[in-house]
């Protein structure tokens, strides 16, 4: 890397650090541990930001240097390759949650779904209780409109807001979103989700409590989260695009091809369930590229 390269991440560096806490900036910062496929290279530069404020005023800095951006949820659904991530990686970490109205809470981006279950819980509000164990957070869900047991996040989501390439912040309808299997207008207009805000209802602890270790149990005998992995790793077909006689199903699919069990260096097709690919101990990005590419 250049010394010019290396004297503009030093700039930017300190222009971030009158935003967040110094200890907050790193450069060159290792990106395996926040991932929890636990492989991956360094970022250039990382910032961890912990309010819808923070997260605007960081795109502003970035977005002034010409800093290509790299948002960083939970780590969960994503493979940061061998050589690391170029220019500025933003880590969400945390924010606010509140009742907006008796039937609407808003959380920021960064704020784990499980935080978001628990705090909702607690609180007597229903409608997010089976989301219990769904890696990651607010911000990863809504990007890729998370499904679990038939059921799309999408579902229970009023609106969301979002900041533009431009700094400019407004609210969306979920119905304006774009939402479909797996997709939302995230993943092509560049716009940042700030926020989202979730139908609730009021339900009884006791009740939502039991919905929630339900849903987590049932992930705990059917998913390998002993080991580190991404998820799953392909997307369902549509019924139409299923083979007939078997299951709409991507892991099912695997497992009839037979590749349960394939391994390549460190990362394997979990025994468990074939749509997940594992660390196994030392995979790197390229055995799981490999793997998933077979």
């Amino acid at each position: 890397m250049s010394k010019s390269i290396i004297s503009n991440l030093c700039s930017v560096e300190r222009d971030l650090a009158l935003i967040v806490d110094r200890d907050r900036v790193k450069i060159f910062a290792p990106l395996a541990k926040l991932t929890t496929f636990n492989v991956g290279g360094n970022a250039d530069l990382l910032v961890e930001v912990r309010t819808a404020k923070e997260l605007v005023d960081v795109l502003h800095v970035a977005r002034e240097t010409d800093l290509p951006v790299t948002l960083f949820g939970g780590g969960s659904n994503v493979l940061v390759g061998d050589l690391g991530v170029r220019g500025l990686v933003v880590l969400m970490r945390g924010g606010e949650i509140r009742l907006t109205s008796p039937d609407r809470v808003l959380a920021d981006s960064g704020v784990t779904i499980n935080g978001l279950v628990r705090w909702t819980i607690s609180k007597g509000l229903g409608g997010l209780e089976s989301w219990a164990g769904t890696p990651g957070t607010v911000g990863g869900a809504v990007a890729g409109n998370a499904h679990f047991d038939g059921r799309l996040i999408s579902e229970v989501i009023d609106h969301v807001q979002v900041v533009t390439q431009n700094g400019k912040k407004f609210d969306i309808s979920a119905k304006q979103f774009e939402f479909g299997y797996d997709a939302s207008r995230l993943k092509s207009n560049g716009e940042v989700l700030l926020s989202a805000t979730f139908l609730v209802h009021e339900g009884d602890r006791t009740k939502l409590r039991a919905t929630a270790r339900k849903s987590l149990l049932f992930r705990k005998q059917s998913q390998p989260l002993a080991v580190p992995s991404a998820g799953c790793i392909f997307r369902n077909p549509s019924p139409d695009e299923a083979p007939s006689g078997l299951p709409v199903s991507a892991g099912a699919l695997l497992d009839d091809a037979g590749l349960k069990g394939k391994l390549v260096g460190g990362a394997r097709v979990s025994d468990t369930h074939a749509n997940f690919v594992v660390n196994e101990g030392g995979a790197t990005a390229q055995d799981i590229r490999t793997l998933v590419r077979f």
